[in-house]
């Protein structure tokens, strides 16, 4: 009867000390985004390419080079190793559901003392020498009463999921530096074109106000001032030459090459960032895998409570042991050597100087910790995604602006080059023109490729077209066939 009621009030205690219910935390989102038109939400049937989202620039080289970086990127390879070892953990975690069995064989042989202690028996003690034949198997099994194996299960399982989300926001990190990159140097290429072709202007130029200076028409003035220009010109080249060289080795790094085995052909930057579709902030949560890794780690704090409280409460093991054993081996099999046990055992924690509570009280502390931390990254998420909409209707503008510009600039040079070469007015307006055509280029240049660029950032902020749901598919469930294996 009083066993009975042991093992009543034991089932009782289980059932209030399992880890707390998890529940995903809340997070204040927005009904809509701020941005102006024309940054639309999408339609059922639009959405950004899922695995492959750079193909929106419809760029063959930029596919190239992602292709490259996802099966080359040392980052990526080292996050893939990272959700083999939390599979592995998770697997290695859940074979404390089932018994642990083992065996073996021992042999000895071993001479006992005739002057040992006879410890008050009558029989004289003899020296007497004899082997020993065993063969033992064991068992053991926890009984999982009050769910510390169960909560480092699912603990196990959050982890490798975050590890999941983890190995796909490094690949979105990946991918949108590659494109980054990609886009930084075909800017680059374009703006050292715009040199380029003003430095050619400005040495025909130079040739003419030398020509005018020997016939008298021109003053040594105006060839000092030409002159100079065309070395400030000079000097930009050399430095736009050095931050393009370092994008094209940063490229080169991304896709897992040495810096000096990789060089990106020159091209002309012609492309209008294609239009993105957008979502609802409230589809954004299950979208980014940063913030899904950071859920996920909420969920494995919260089983990790789980495992904290079991603490407080008694250990369950069954044991048992069987095998044979002979000073004799060919009586090794025979009925009397064989031996056997059964045992059942609960360990109560005590004192412990309060380390059990302590234990609970940090597996809280993290808890709440990682909640704080997701929530930090909804917010960064959709700031983010504010900033990269704010971005490209500002820069949208501006570009339309800035072309009209350099039409302006350009009809500016052609005026004066036709005054100065008619006598009405000194060199010095054309150089002043040249630079307004210049710094006029450059800027449009300059605007087009933080278009694509913040287009870029921009896909990356709505995920790159992950979706969360993918993670209900990772995960290690045990079997019964684990259950038989070494």
């Amino acid at each position: 009867m009083k066993l009975g009621w042991s093992i009543l009030l034991l089932i009782s205690t289980a059932a209030f000390a399992g880890g707390p219910k998890y529940q995903k935390p809340e997070v204040t989102v927005p009904q809509n985004w701020q941005a102006p038109a024309p940054w639309q939400l999408a339609n059922p049937g639009d959405s950004i390419p899922k695995g492959a989202w750079w193909t929106l620039f419809n760029d063959s080289e930029l596919n190239q080079y992602e292709e490259r970086a996802l099966a080359n990127n040392q980052s990526l390879k080292a996050a893939v190793a990272r959700l083999a070892e939390a599979r592995s953990f998770a697997q290695i975690t859940s074979a404390d559901l089932f018994p642990q069995a083992s065996g073996g064989v021992s042999v000895g042989r071993q001479r006992v003392s005739g002057n040992r202690p006879n410890l008050g028996s009558i029989i004289p003690t003899r020296a007497d020498t004899e082997n020993t034949f065993q063969v033992p198997f064991n068992l053991n099994y926890e009984v999982d009463l009050f769910g510390r194996v169960r909560n480092n299960v699912l603990a196990a399982n959050a982890a490798y999921q975050a590890s999941a989300a983890d190995l796909e926001n490094v690949r979105l990190i990946v991918s949108a530096e590659v494109a980054g990159d990609f886009f930084q140097l075909r800017e680059l290429d374009a703006e050292m074109a715009v040199v380029r072709k003003a430095i050619e202007f400005e040495q025909a130029g130079l040739k003419l106000v030398e020509n005018r200076h020997t016939g008298g028409a021109a003053s040594g003035l105006d060839v000092a001032q030409q002159q100079t220009f065309l070395d400030a010109s000079i000097a930009q080249l050399s430095l736009l030459q050095q931050q393009h060289d370092q994008f094209q080795h940063a490229l080169a790094a991304l896709q897992g090459l040495p810096a000096s085995n990789f060089v990106a052909p020159t091209r002309a930057l012609n492309v209008e960032p294609p239009p993105v579709p957008l979502m609802l902030p409230s589809e954004l949560l299950q979208r980014r895998p940063d913030i899904a890794e950071a859920e996920r780690s909420v969920a494995e704090a919260n089983a990790r409570i789980g495992v904290a409280r079991a603490a407080l409460y008694p250990s369950i093991s069954l044991s048992g042991a069987a095998g044979v054993l002979s000073r004799e081996i060919n009586r090794l099999v025979d009925a009397p050597s064989t031996f056997w046990s059964l045992g059942l055992a609960a360990v109560e924690p005590i004192i412990n100087g309060g380390r059990n509570r302590a234990v609970l009280q940090n597996t809280r502390a993290v808890y709440e910790e990682n909640v704080a931390n997701y929530r930090e990254s909804s917010l960064i998420a959709f700031q983010q995604v504010e900033d990269a909409l704010s971005g490209l209707n500002s820069l949208s503008a501006a570009y339309t602006a800035q072309v009209r510009a350099v039409d302006d600039a350009q009809r500016a040079l052609t005026l004066a080059n036709a005054r100065y070469t008619g006598g009405l007015v000194t060199y010095l307006d054309v150089i002043t023109a040249q630079e307004t055509l210049l710094s006029n280029e450059r800027l449009a240049t300059q605007i087009l490729g933080q278009r694509l660029t913040t287009s870029v950032l921009l896909v990356k902020a709505l995920g790159g077209g992950w979706d969360s749901a993918s993670l209900a598919s990772v995960g290690f469930k045990p079997t019964l066939r684990q259950a038989v294996q070494q």
